[in-house]
């Protein structure tokens, strides 16, 4: 392993690097909008057009699986245009998308347009964390990947603002301006993006070491940073590290496009990347099968169960949810490269499944009690709370620093929408199902249920996600070897021990 005293500060963030990360999480701020605001918006949708709980979960769920699809698209797109023209694709299809809803005459054009949205959701989930995680150095890597999942968080509460200011409207006017103002924003990202710099990975993927270098150079805290950067990378897609030129020719081996990246991948993986396609996939499953989704979209069927009927207190309880959401996303960005990756998922799982059991318990009583034990209206609504709390101290902003920052450079587009992909059909699963199952279960017993895969879970985390925190993105392969993971476990015991 390369000595990280080459030029690396640890104890500084670039702002040039930053202000790039923060732009590409612009594209997260619309996504998260778009989920808060349909929790609100589909109390009024669902009163004009005169839908049922099936329809309902078919509107709410769409966006998802259509994101699976733009996931997949955006792996590939972003190895031949380059990321930073993957965001610009992402954010022209969410302007048309937003439009679409906010026009949305029928259910039928409603769902068109959170299906055109979902495809700018794929890419966007996709590729935010992987541009970020790529021009930040490994000191302040998990603090920048993180900032997409932070941009999730501000856009799910102003969302649920929105539902908030825009319900004193007309039923007819008001969902369309929750749903339709999203496409101004759409529209100065695409525009904004085109100002910041390419991926110096992708790049050095190209053969364009001469523009790399000069990126590498403004996201680095000095000179000798850079070139301790530039060496890794050069090294990783096989170039000389002695090599100044350029220009330069990339072995066929390396260029990350057609079947073959997918065969080496899926099919003849070497220990060590099957092990992270594993940890990468595996994580995004458990984020979303542990319930979250359930919470977010449906927080206002939550209170309602627990007892708050009225449609703008059930609106203003939500907005709680988003002020939580956000409070500890933002906490977890400070901690996630002090702290580490691995110890906060396995705080935050934990933490999940006291928490999920406590609201299945005090939804059950409350539910039972027709709404008269105001006490477990109470502890029910902040049970829910503390659930939104424990994901997003961990879970939640973990999943997309770690799939971002695990596969190797030549694999990374392709794994990271691969763990996307999962990630959504997650989403939809149990954003499609949540309402089925609380009606054949209660909704108690649905949060008994996600309180048990959070055990499976952490058990998971446990064996299957090694610590990543101050690495390098070249070194990732060298960490997912048995023989360093053992010698981690070792470590952990012998820590106990004393």
């Amino acid at each position: 392993m390369m000595e990280k005293a080459d030029g690396e500060n640890p104890t500084r963030i670039n702002k040039y690097a930053c202000a790039c990360a923060i732009v590409a999480s612009m594209i997260s701020i619309i996504f998260g909008y778009d989920t808060g605001v349909m929790s609100g918006a589909m109390i009024f949708v669902k009163e004009e057009f005169k839908i049922n709980d099936a329809k309902t979960e078919v509107l709410a769920g769409i966006l998802n699986l259509c994101a699976l699809v733009g996931s997949l698209c955006a792996g590939r797109t972003s190895d031949y245009i380059g990321r930073r023209y993957t965001i610009v694709i992402a954010s022209l299809i969410f302007l048309c998308g937003s439009v679409i809803m906010g026009y949305g005459p029928s259910y039928a054009i409603l769902l068109v347009g959170r299906c055109v949205a979902g495809l700018g959701v794929g890419f966007a989930l996709m590729i935010a964390p992987v541009y970020s995680a790529e021009v930040s150095s490994p000191s302040s890597r998990g603090f920048l990947t993180s900032l997409p999942e932070v941009g999730i968080s501000i856009g799910i509460l102003l969302g649920y603002l929105s539902n908030y200011i825009f319900s004193g409207l007309s039923l007819r006017l008001g969902w369309r301006m929750m749903l339709g103002i999203a496409a101004i924003p759409s529209l100065f990202l695409a525009i904004g993006i085109l100002k910041m710099p390419e991926s110096p990975r992708w790049l050095i993927m190209k053969g364009r070491l001469g523009d790399a270098k000069k990126i590498l150079y403004k996201v680095s805290n000095d000179p000798q940073e850079a070139e301790f950067r530039l060496r890794e990378i050069k090294q990783a897609v096989g170039i000389d590290e002695n090599c100044n030129d350029d220009i330069v020719k990339i072995p066929d081996s390396i260029k990350s496009q057609g079947e073959g990246v997918w065969k080496e991948l899926l099919l003849r993986p070497t220990p060590s990347l099957r092990w992270i396609l594993i940890a990468g996939v595996g994580i995004h499953f458990f984020e979303h099968a542990t319930g979250i989704e359930a919470v977010i979209l449906y927080s206002h069927k939550i209170f309602d169960k627990a007892g708050v009927h009225d449609h703008s207190h059930q609106i203003l309880a939500t907005v709680g949810v988003g002020f939580t959401k956000f409070i500890f996303i933002v906490l977890s960005t400070f901690l996630i490269d002090r702290v580490g990756r691995r110890k906060l998922l396995l705080t935050s799982l934990s933490g999940m499944v006291v928490t999920l059991t406590a609201l299945g318990i005090f939804l059950t009583l409350a539910e039972n009690s027709g709404g008269k034990l105001i006490w477990a209206l109470v502890l029910s609504i902040i049970t829910t709370y503390a659930v939104v709390m424990f994901f997003n101290i961990g879970l939640g902003p973990v999943t997309w620093v770690y799939s971002a920052e695990i596969f190797p450079l030549k694999y990374r587009a392709l794994g990271a929408g691969i763990g996307v992909a999962v990630n959504r059909l997650m989403n939809a699963t149990v954003s499609m199902s949540f309402l089925s199952i609380s009606a054949a279960i209660t909704t108690g017993g649905a949060f008994f249920l996600f309180a048990g895969i959070s055990v499976v879970a952490f058990i998971f985390f446990y064996f299957f996600l090694p610590e990543t925190k101050g690495k390098s993105l070249e070194e990732m392969e060298a960490v997912f070897t048995r023989g360093r993971r053992t010698e981690n476990v070792n470590r952990e015991v012998e820590i106990v021990k004393h």
